[in-house]
């Protein structure tokens, strides 16, 4: 892959804080940023405590805490204008988002409209810079997968046109960073397998971006062998800690790669379908993740040999192209163990599904995405593309 531009430039959250039970240092970090603190999160959090839990540790240190339980599905733009007066009204002056990739991605959109003004949308495309600072937002993630704790991106749906906006700005990185581990084993298998598929995702495109750098190759490479080595086994066992260790540190990892790499054509093909057919992020990059690699094949087979390498148990001396068939079936059979299936077999119309294709075209090459792929796709490819998702057999 050859690289044109020698100068990059790194965004990371302030301060990272990973290891198991360091959930328990919440307090100690937001005492330093407010006072009253508004907690974003879902019923299925508070149902598992972490709501309270929160919140208790936040008294502990002296800070009123209230709540904001609205994110139910993934990110809409109405769960930020809720988060918002409900921040602005109670006088919450930092923000903390405990749950998956929806509650943290609600919360960095609070946190720069809170300050910036205007609609969550305005942001995208850099149309409007947010140049205030946010209010401060420590990001404590559920699940291994999103790795939205350690991006300065947010994905938000607009609920007039149906469009999932890529936002990407400085000012959306979290604050500060808290990566427990232990807070992943209340996954089940199907969020574990989604997010779990979803970080390997974001390891992979990143690695094969055209935007790729030294940087973001270390992290991605860290991270997929951690991913690669460590998804089966939570999935199967979801009270190994030591393997949900290592996922959470692979995901954050992931989120760091992309974040200052960005992601490819699977994300950019992926948006549109969970817009216009509310399919769970990770479970649309799933599902795409085997087709896409084939069509970007040729113009990668050195990185995706270096992918196959992770798959190679025993160290074979193989071709480039052996390899990079190697990452590809191995990930189609990874997918396959997890019970990932097709778009039709999730349940999608197939004449709805068709007639979206164009629309899911146009809005996929207009996210930007798509264009960061090894190999670009004019919009006749990626038209043939959903068509091959929508029956594509692992």
């Amino acid at each position: 892959m050859i690289q044109t531009k020698t100068i990059f430039t790194v965004h990371s959250p302030g301060t990272i804080v990973y290891g198991r039970d360091s959930f328990e240092e919440v307090g100690v970090y937001a005492k330093k940023l407010g006072t009253k603190a508004l907690i974003i999160s879902d019923p299925i959090m508070e149902s598992l405590g972490f709501v309270h839990q929160c919140s208790t540790l936040l008294k502990t240190y002296g800070l009123e805490a209230v709540s904001y339980l609205g994110v139910t599905t993934e990110p809409v733009d109405t769960y930020v204008a809720e988060g918002l007066h409900v921040l602005q009204s109670e006088g919450c002056d930092i923000i903390i988002s405990v749950g998956g990739g929806s509650c943290i991605d609600t919360g960095k959109a609070i946190a720069v409209v809170a300050t910036n003004g205007g609609y969550i949308g305005d942001y995208m495309k850099m149309a409007k810079i947010a140049e205030h600072t946010p209010i401060p937002h420590i990001a404590i993630p559920t699940t291994a997968g999103t790795g939205s704790e350690a991006t300065d991106a947010t994905v938000i749906t607009n609920t007039t046109n149906e469009v999932k906006m890529m936002i990407k700005q400085p000012a959306f990185m979290p604050t500060i960073a808290i990566v427990d581990p232990i807070l992943t084993v209340t996954s089940p298998p199907a969020i574990t397998a989604a997010t779990g598929i979803d970080a390997l995702s974001h390891a992979i495109e990143s690695y094969l971006s055209r935007l790729a750098h030294p940087y973001s190759n270390v992290l991605a490479l860290s991270a997929m062998d951690l991913i690669v080595h460590n998804i089966l086994k939570v999935y199967e066992q979801g009270n190994d800690i030591d393997a949900r260790e290592a996922m959470s540190l692979g995901s954050m990892q992931a989120g760091l790669a992309f974040s200052n790499a960005s992601v490819a054509l699977v994300h950019g093909m992926s948006r549109p379908i969970g817009a216009l057919f509310h399919v769970p992020h990770g479970i649309s990059n799933a599902m795409l993740l085997p087709a896409v690699l084939e069509f970007s094949k040729d113009a990668c087979i050195d990185r995706l040999a270096d992918i196959g390498e992770f798959f190679n148990k025993d160290r074979e001396l193989l071709a480039q192209e052996e390899l990079a068939d190697l990452a590809i079936v191995s990930i189609k059979e990874m997918c396959k163990r997890m019970d990932i299936g097709n778009l039709k077999q999730w349940g999608i119309d197939e004449k709805a599904y068709y007639a979206a294709i164009p629309k899911m075209a146009t809005d996929a090459i207009a996210s930007g995405s798509p264009g960061n792929n090894p190999k670009v796709p004019t919009q006749e490819e990626l038209m043939e593309l959903y068509k091959i998702a929508y029956h594509y057999e692992f």
